[in-house]
């Protein structure tokens, strides 16, 4: 991990003053976003209270037990989806690429969902305990991948085009899947897949958190030392062969990573549409296609429009929430009609 971070730290030299600067940028606003999040919701907070010790016993047990730890899950889900985003569509080559593409997040949400449904009866409470859900999601996602790589295995040079075509079976085939478990619930287990379909990020803790973000930390640093790579990809893939690139290394590395972080992303967090989407474009409106600067800009602007994401969905029906994915997709589906629109004219 250490020597991946020095690598990348290295890399920085790639990047211009102005990608630079937007970068420090969006930290600034990544710092104001978490502390405005943590602070606004049903209880009125304050972090300068809490470090003066100003703040009641109850209103401390907010925010460290519920308001802190999600708005931490939201900053990790938003930059994970948004990492992958950015990724997979520089290994496509594809504007359009995002983790539900070649079915990673139905792989991963048909997971989570056989464990609602199915898990209490099947396996026992005791063996996983709180993590039984993580690990389904991971589990799904991981067998969406091995079934990709087997599927597409003889394919030579096409097999990325013949990844897409199965990602799109598979999402049909999870879609189905979801849909009869679905159909199969218990009134209460229908009541909590509904939500957690739309995504959510309550009811989530620091034992839940802590090893999720050690995992999409790692994952993040692994993914870091490819930018340059993904650099050389956009030139072809027989160009950057030429140029030294191990194109089956590097589509293995992205694709696992990517699986890791987005399965455990909708373990946590549910479904949450068009992130992955739409925030590589924007950081790309923002500072240009380098990835050096278009992956640590990624992850800065998906996890401020996710926080601000749930944010809006704390505060818009007090005392009551809306569904997070619902934002995202308020949010998205114009910019991702926008984006059509603007691949036409091109």
């Amino acid at each position: 991990m250490i020597s991946n971070l020095i690598n990348y730290s290295l890399s920085f030299q790639f990047i211009n003053k102005r990608q630079l600067s937007i970068i420090l940028s969006l930290i600034l606003i990544f710092i104001v976003t978490l502390s405005t999040a943590i602070s606004v919701g049903s209880f009125k907070l304050s972090i300068l209270d809490y470090f003066s010790g100003n703040l009641s016993q109850l209103h401390q047990k907010v925010l460290l037990h519920i308001r802190a730890p999600r708005v931490l899950l939201a900053a990790l889900v938003g930059a994970s989806l948004s990492l992958s985003g950015a990724c997979l569509q520089g290994l496509f080559r594809n504007p359009l690429a995002d983790p539900g593409l070649i079915g990673v997040s139905s792989g991963a949400a048909l997971g989570a969902t056989l464990t609602i449904v199915l898990g209490a009866k099947i396996i026992p409470s005791y063996l996983f305990g709180p993590y039984i859900l993580p690990f389904s999601a991971i589990v799904g996602s991981a067998t969406i991948i091995i079934l990709l790589f087997a599927f597409t295995k003889g394919f030579g040079v096409k097999s990325m085009i013949y990844m897409l075509l199965v990602g799109i079976a598979v999402n049909a085939f999870a879609g189905v899947g979801i849909g009869i478990l679905t159909y199969i619930s218990s009134e209460s287990e229908l009541r909590s897949l509904t939500f957690w379909t739309m995504g959510s990020f309550g009811g989530v803790t620091w034992d839940l958190i802590l090893p999720a973000a050690l995992m999409i930390l790692f994952a993040f640093l692994w993914t870091f030392r490819l930018s340059r790579k993904l650099d050389l990809l956009q030139l072809g893939e027989s160009e950057a062969y030429s140029l030294g690139v191990n194109i089956k290394r590097l589509r293995f590395d992205i694709i696992i990573s990517s699986a890791i972080i987005v399965g455990i992303s909708v373990s946590l967090s549910g479904m949450i549409g068009f992130v992955g989407l739409i925030v590589p474009h924007l950081a790309r409106l923002f500072g240009g296609v380098n990835h050096n600067y278009l992956l640590p800009a990624s992850i800065l602007t998906g996890a401020i429009i996710m926080i601000f994401a749930d944010l809006l969905s704390r505060i818009l029906i007090q005392p009551a929430e809306l569904p997070v994915g619902l934002i995202t997709s308020a949010i998205g589906s114009p910019f991702f009609l926008w984006l059509i629109f603007n691949m036409r004219k091109k």
